[in-house]
């Protein structure tokens, strides 16, 4: 069990409103403790517990100061790491459970303190870069909760981003839906002027690169995706993510058309390590024009869900995804709320459609563009709850 001097030390990292509604829901479930508060309240009213109030949190907040902040104070760097983790372990509850309290700026200040630390290490440990992960990744969860101004977020984010002991903590699709078009925008401009400084080996233009890769991604770009993508040619990875998406897209013969090539370039057969993408990129190219679907999109489109998803196990599964894709959007679109349970439905059929062709990734970086086109439909978004859609995290989270 925690120490009471630890539990306090905790409690005042917390900001007022957090405190509050942890109280408040405690309070509900524990009578004596809400007659506590009552009588606190009341004696608070003649003055006779304001002084010992004041008192106990600068006592307290004394006491925990230093280790953050006095010079020459001694703290442990498992200690500090432990603070952290049960500071990260709380926002997680929190956000878990659906509260309504707005734990973002707990949820930041742990992840800048983390940024803060990476910085000083210069040369961070793997431990410290997956706690630094877990805090931004909360923080973004935090965000599509309680938006954040777009453009103070975009360039928090922009910040880490070019920031090389960090940068890979940060996935701009958690971010997708509390960025939204403006501050995806925002993000863009800058990317677009570290691109235009030159210099192709610095770490800010790949850095800018690799971003906006991630924008094409969440915003359904195809062609830019497949053209940056092909900067990176030739690789038989690189080729076969290119055939994923254009199979996702439903662009079926140009996937067959770029495995064929890939094939005719590649080192076919010289590198072991390379086999099994030889041999996906392999079925794509001797397949015939896409199978027909159409008895899936019928039944899809006569909304005889549970049919059509029986019938799925006949096909390809990146032959399916579009019609998928396509049904789930029409439902969202209707804006019947009786809708979007079935079309919660029909993401997690859908996800596990991008886990069985092996771009579970795509996944991700589709419900981060989706949501974020509708991220004011709060019915929605409570639906995906319940069918256990991770919501992006993920986008979280």
């Amino acid at each position: 069990m925690t120490r009471r001097p630890e539990l306090r030390a905790f409690l005042l990292t917390l900001d007022t409103e957090t405190l509050v509604h942890i109280l408040c829901e405690q309070a509900d479930r524990d009578e004596e403790l809400r007659q506590r508060l009552i009588e606190l309240r009341g004696s608070r009213r003649l003055g006779n517990a304001e002084g010992t109030c004041s008192s106990g949190v600068e006592d307290g907040a004394a006491g925990a100061r230093p280790a953050d902040d006095a010079p020459g104070t001694a703290r442990s760097a498992r200690s500090d790491t432990v603070q952290l983790d049960s500071v990260l372990d709380t926002v997680q509850r929190l956000l878990d459970a659906g509260t309504s309290a707005d734990v973002t700026p707990l949820a930041r200040r742990t992840a800048d303190r983390l940024v803060s630390a990476a910085r000083e290490s210069g040369d961070p440990s793997a431990g410290l870069l997956e706690q630094l992960g877990r805090a931004v990744s909360l923080y973004s969860r935090a965000c599509a909760a309680h938006p954040q101004p777009s453009r103070e977020l975009a360039e928090w984010i922009i910040q880490l981003v070019f920031d090389s002991p960090v940068r890979s903590a940060v996935r701009l699709a958690d971010f997708a839906e509390a960025l939204g078009d403006d501050g995806l925008a925002w993000v863009r401009s800058a990317v677009d002027a570290v691109l235009a400084e030159g210099g192709d080996d610095s770490d800010r233009v790949r850095a800018a690169r690799a971003v906006r890769l991630e924008i094409a991604e969440i915003t359904s770009d195809v062609d830019t995706v497949v053209g940056l993508l092909s900067e990176e040619l030739p690789r038989l990875d690189v080729s076969l993510r290119i055939v994923r998406v254009l199979r996702a897209a439903g662009r079926h013969s140009e996937a067959i058309a770029h495995a064929a090539k890939a094939l005719g370039n590649g080192p076919v057969g010289h590198d072991g390590g390379s086999a099994p993408v030889v041999e996906a990129l392999e079925r794509v190219r001797t397949r015939q024009p896409p199978s027909d679907t159409s008895d899936v999109e019928q039944l899809l489109g006569a909304d005889r869900y549970d049919e059509a998803w029986k019938v799925v196990a006949g096909h390809d599964p990146s032959d399916v995804i579009p019609l998928y894709r396509h049904c789930v959007e029409q439902l969202i679109d209707s804006r019947n709320a009786q809708n979007y349970e079935l079309a919660a439905v029909q993401l997690r059929r859908l996800r596990l459609l991008y886990r069985r062709a092996g771009i579970s990734q795509e996944f991700s970086t589709y419900l981060a563009g989706l949501l974020g086109r509708h991220r004011r439909k709060t019915r929605l978004l409570d639906e995906l709850r319940k069918a256990r859609v991770a919501l992006p995290k993920v986008l979280a989270g």
